[in-house]
């Protein structure tokens, strides 16, 4: 099932490559040489660009991690660099309009698309150059979230929340051990993994996960849909090894660290990623019920669950706060809004019924190593009892 996921993934992205592909042709070669040799070469350039792009993503699914970083920056960044470029030359249309319907001669248009195409490079080059950077410099994004079961004694509790690390191609070993230094500087109570954390195998990518050991907090893993791209169960065996607490649709009591027996405690929950039921891994698949079977209803609960859309189970069955990651945000806005024909919400907090929900835009970033208007975040999370 999942090669088929992946198949569907890769057709719909191979017709979105065309089509960008025969539009920034026409506007930025057809449009603009003026002959028959310069549109040549730059139909060359643009094939050449497209391929790339397409050996990126192809060999991204296929071959390790390592061998394909060169390609995935260059295919990457030229798929940003070619998404924003088409989307301010479709803003660019207009102006177009209103000089055909005044039927200016060939001439003036030529000038006036050369202008277009140089204005609209200019602005997609700044903003993936602006992108770029941002997208390797996570910040710190610290909340009070209040839940009206917690004990008072267990006030100021904090999580760190990391998603969508994506270690793989491009961010690897340094880049999580900068990020497990960071969080440990922070001295959180706990550490919640929340999904997507690898894009290869544990053969392929375990020694760069290593520094989670390193983690000075009790840590929990749930996975995210792109675990089981890569051999999920794998990957639930091995992080045990660094000291990752694996949760699949069950739960723990957390306290205080220096609590003793029978201090106050709340529910920690973790439910395998939405897609599982579909990846044919065996036992695998999102059951939030199972989770919080026999759970005492006086006792807050924590969900992680990579996929925001699960709040709405969440809801149905009072979780107190989900913790999820998956949208980034959106990435690279506006493009990222399509997210929002999945998920709820890109980022944030917000409340459906009685339930929290915190979407964290998460660490890291899949394909174009860009980010914009979606800055990447490490986590910080306190709960705080009611004010009465």
């Amino acid at each position: 099932m999942i090669g088929r996921m992946v198949s569907v993934f890769v057709l719909g992205f191979l017709l979105v490559v065309i089509l960008m592909h025969v539009y920034l042709y026409r506007r930025l070669v057809h449009d603009v040489a003026s002959g028959a040799r310069a549109r040549h070469l730059g139909l060359l350039l643009i094939l050449l660009l497209a391929a790339s792009t397409v050996a990126a993503i192809v060999f991204r699914l296929t071959l390790p991690p390592g061998p394909t970083a060169a390609l995935n920056w260059v295919g990457y960044l030229w798929l940003a660099l070619g998404l924003y470029l088409a989307l301010i030359l479709i803003v660019f249309e207009v102006p177009r309009l209103v000089l055909r319907r005044r039927r200016t001669d060939p001439g003036r248009r030529r000038a006036l698309a050369r202008l277009l195409a140089g204005a609209a490079a200019v602005l997609a080059a700044g903003t993936v150059g602006y992108g770029v950077v941002s997208a390797r410099s996570p910040r710190l994004a610290r909340r009070e979230i209040t839940l009206d079961r917690l004990d008072p004694a267990l006030d100021g509790v904090t999580i760190a929340a990391l998603s969508d690390v994506h270690i793989g191609g491009i961010n690897r070993g340094p880049f999580l051990a900068d990020v497990v230094r960071r969080v440990n500087a922070e001295r959180p109570d706990l550490v919640a993994l929340v999904g997507d954390l690898v894009d290869g195998s544990v053969d392929q990518l375990g020694g760069a996960a290593g520094s989670l050991g390193e983690l000075n907090a009790p840590t929990f893993f749930v996975t995210g849909n792109h675990e089981y791209f890569h051999d999920a169960e794998e990957w639930c065996e091995f992080l045990p090894t660094l000291g990752v607490r694996v949760l699949r649709n069950e739960r723990v009591a957390i306290g205080r660290r220096e609590g003793g027996p029978g201090a106050p405690t709340f529910d920690l929950a973790g439910i395998d990623d939405r897609t599982a039921a579909r990846s044919g891994e065996p036992g695998h698949g999102a059951n939030l019920a199972k989770a919080l079977d026999g759970r005492d209803p006086a006792r807050p609960v924590v969900l992680l669950a990579h996929q925001p859309v699960m709040v709405d189970q969440a809801a149905r069955l009072d979780v107190d706060l989900q913790i999820s990651g998956h949208t980034h945000g959106g990435q690279f806005l506006p493009l990222g809004y399509v997210v929002l024909l999945d998920q709820p919400v890109l980022a944030g907090l917000t409340r459906i019924g009685r339930t929290w929900l915190y979407v964290t835009r998460g660490v890291g970033f899949w394909g174009p190593p860009v980010r914009v208007g979606a800055p990447p975040e490490i986590t910080l999370l306190t709960l705080r009892t009611p004010t009465r």
